[in-house]
């Protein structure tokens, strides 16, 4: 493909995470180039295949994006700017198929309403839809040690735990619900009446406060896998970590009723923890070494067993301050209310 549609891949990439997801768009313009704009062309084509199933909630779009895959792998991606982008990176970096395959997985599950009767179900759940993101971030940051891409795929966990926590209302109202149907049991609510007729009480709150405290084990746990990243992509991670972690912060401050409201991480906020981050990444702690959730065992074995590492011409660096200065110009310039983090 020549440059130029290459370049217009990624910027079309680009613009869909702007207005997608500010909390990621926000942490990755810390990246260094040469994992920003990857890391761009990963988060396209994932948002672009999760609103696929959203919209049309059949086997047949599953099939069809399995079969988007096929091609990708084979090099030979169709005419979809999201699937130039992805298989620019699949084969530079060596991407194995599991890790796609496994978040194609579990929004194939969202479009047929599993049901989560336990924490771990739901693990297994976290890791399609955002453990392996978190291990094909790493594998581009070039991390191919099992214990740092574990690490790696509990953040992913930790975060989507956090999403789950803030969107109970949301995805009541749509006919969803992720939070571990036992637990619900315990406080004495029938998951199937609740869902019927969602209203939040001191049970739920106790509840989400649980998935929350679990979210929180993985954060302190995932985070301390940040030492084994090149050190230029450090401070993005823990940032986007942070940002994620305090969004609990909030719901707790809401008193856990994320039924009736959304909690929300504020710009300033946000630039902040950013800031906090910096200092901290500089210093990481060892990375734990744990043995990993059971959920992830098979990414990151998939991972490990790629020996393929980043080839081809590095991409320009930026200094951190600079990519720290352009952020803050970059929230001075939002203006408009804030949609999804």
């Amino acid at each position: 493909m020549p440059n130029t549609a290459k370049t217009i891949d990624l910027a079309a990439c680009e613009e869909l995470m702007r207005g997608g997801s500010k909390s990621f768009f926000a942490a990755s313009s810390l990246l260094p180039e040469r994992v920003r704009i990857p890391s761009i062309a990963l988060y396209a084509f994932c948002r672009v295949a999760d609103d696929a199933v959203d919209s049309a909630p059949e086997e047949g779009v599953v099939a069809q994006l399995r079969a988007r895959l096929d091609a990708i792998y084979a090099g030979e991606p169709g005419d979809i700017i999201e699937d130039r982008a992805m298989a620019m990176v699949v084969h530079r970096y060596g991407l194995p198929r599991t890790l796609p395959e496994a978040l194609i997985e579990g929004f194939s599950w969202d479009a047929e309403g599993r049901i989560y009767e336990t924490l771990d179900d739901l693990h297994h759940y976290c890791a399609r839809v955002a453990g392996s993101v978190g291990a094909m971030m790493a594998m581009v940051m070039g991390v191919r040690d099992p214990q740092a891409l574990a690490r790696a795929c509990e953040l992913g966990n930790a975060m989507q735990l956090t999403n789950i926590a803030r969107d109970v209302g949301e995805d009541a109202r749509n006919g969803r619900l992720y939070l571990p149907r036992a637990w619900m049991r315990e406080e004495g609510l029938n998951p199937d009446a609740w869902l019927r007729a969602p209203v939040f009480n001191e049970s739920l709150a106790r509840v989400v406060s649980r998935l929350l405290a679990e979210a929180d084990r993985l954060y302190q746990r995932g985070a301390t896998g940040i030492s084994a990243l090149p050190r230029d992509c450090r401070g993005a991670i823990l940032a986007a970590a942070t940002i994620y972690a305090e969004i609990g912060s909030e719901i707790a401050g809401n008193a856990m009723d994320s039924v009736n409201q959304r909690a929300m991480v504020g710009s300033a906020r946000k630039l902040t923890l950013l800031c906090i981050a910096k200092i901290r990444a500089q210093m990481p702690p060892r990375c734990d070494t744990s043995p990993p959730l059971d959920s992830i065992i098979y990414l990151v074995e998939a991972c490990t067993q790629t020996a393929s590492s980043p080839s081809g011409r590095p991409f320009p660096k930026r200094s951190f301050d600079e990519r720290c200065e352009w952020l803050i110009d970059l929230f001075e310039r939002l203006s408009l209310p804030q949609g999804r983090q």
